[in-house]
């Protein structure tokens, strides 16, 4: 699969896609606009059909917004983007005239509006951007891709906007950085946009956020803007001012190399990945002596008949290392996924032994 850029940039610039989590009002769209012209953002975005959690929020202008969005496309020589949910709103989009769509999370999850809506674009050659489902599932991401190239869109990006989780967190969507990145992986020429407003949650992390995007290369970023966020009709909590952006976020970010000529960083950099290599090779060999332990409990759970989970014994395992790594400067989110990963070996290898003497 070989998909082809949605934006046309030079690669030493950043995509930018700016606009408020919903059209409310013809007005709205363009004071965000006049307030983000000097930024020079690729695409307005703004949802017409807001799919909510519950029933009774604010779920869009529908139709009405798409005319606004494209008054403004007109106005202000900018691309519009909204997001799609099925073959209707595909529909009133082309007919519009919109830019570019994008399929949010709650769609991706699932293959049949998926489908329905590649099916709906097939013969067209509109640019497709998709998030990432609400539950972290690498391939419902993947598979979501293949079914536009396998409706003949080609020109699709990914936009990265975190996880749903159960849980404490400081975001709102959990970023499981490792996600997007082995999607990138796979898909090397994808380009990769980072929903930033979506992930924090809050203005206090958009910074911190756009930051670790920009030195894992993406692309560009997406952030939802309001003239007056308190008073937005959807996600006020996230939103932030068009100021607020540009003296706080894109002014603060770092613009870092992804290489460098200078030949004693290049030899240091090779002298500790050497380092490195080795420990992952002892970190290796340590986890198959841990499932060779798990092997004789379970041989001896199967002896005296006892179940492989043991809540207790899990809890214990998990308070005592959680306390490990905050004393040893590592976060508690990631020891919890890689305790939880060995555990799942772990039962896999027990029930190996218990089930299959």
């Amino acid at each position: 699969m070989q998909t082809k850029p949605v934006f046309e940039i030079p690669k030493d610039q950043k995509i930018l896609i700016l606009g408020p989590c919903s059209a409310e009002s013809y007005e709205q769209l363009s004071s965000v606009c006049t307030q983000t012209m000097d930024l020079k953002p690729d695409l307005l975005r703004a949802g017409v059909w807001k799919p909510r959690t519950r029933p009774g929020s604010f779920e869009g202008k529908g139709e009405e917004a798409l005319e606004w969005l494209i008054q403004i496309k007109k106005d202000f020589n900018i691309k519009v983007c909204t997001e799609v949910a099925n073959q209707d709103h595909v529909e009133k989009c082309l007919k519009a005239g919109i830019d570019v769509l994008w399929v949010g999370a709650r769609t991706t999850v699932n293959p049949f509006y998926v489908q329905e809506i590649a099916d709906a674009l097939k013969g067209t050659n509109v640019p497709v951007m998709i998030k990432n489902p609400l539950n972290p599932d690498l391939f419902l991401w993947l598979g979501a891709i293949e079914r536009f190239y396998k409706a003949g869109l080609e020109r699709i990006a990914a936009i990265h906007r975190g996880f749903s989780f159960y849980g404490n967190s400081i975001y709102r969507n959990v970023p499981r950085w490792q996600i997007p990145i082995e999607l990138k992986r796979k898909l090397p020429e994808i380009q990769m946009i980072a929903d930033v407003s979506h992930i924090s949650g809050n203005p206090a992390h958009l910074q911190e956020i756009a930051q670790i995007a920009m030195d894992l290369n993406y692309d560009g970023l997406m952030v939802e803007v309001h003239p007056d966020p308190l008073q937005a009709l959807s996600d006020s909590d996230q939103q932030v001012t068009p100021a607020f952006l540009k003296k706080f976020v894109l002014d603060q970010l770092i613009k870092r190399k992804t290489q460098s000529s200078n030949y004693l960083y290049n030899n240091k950099i090779s002298e500790i990945r050497k380092e490195i290599d080795y420990i992952d090779k002892e970190i290796i060999s340590l986890l198959a002596k841990r499932m060779q332990m798990a092997d004789a409990i379970g041989i001896e759970k199967r002896n005296e008949e006892i179940s492989i989970f043991q809540p207790e014994r899990w809890a214990e395992i998990v308070s005592r290392l959680l306390v490990e790594a905050e004393k040893s400067n590592l976060s508690q989110e990631f020891i919890f996924s890689l305790t939880e990963a060995i555990h799942i070996e772990s039962i896999q290898h027990q029930s190996a032994k218990m089930n299959n003497p």
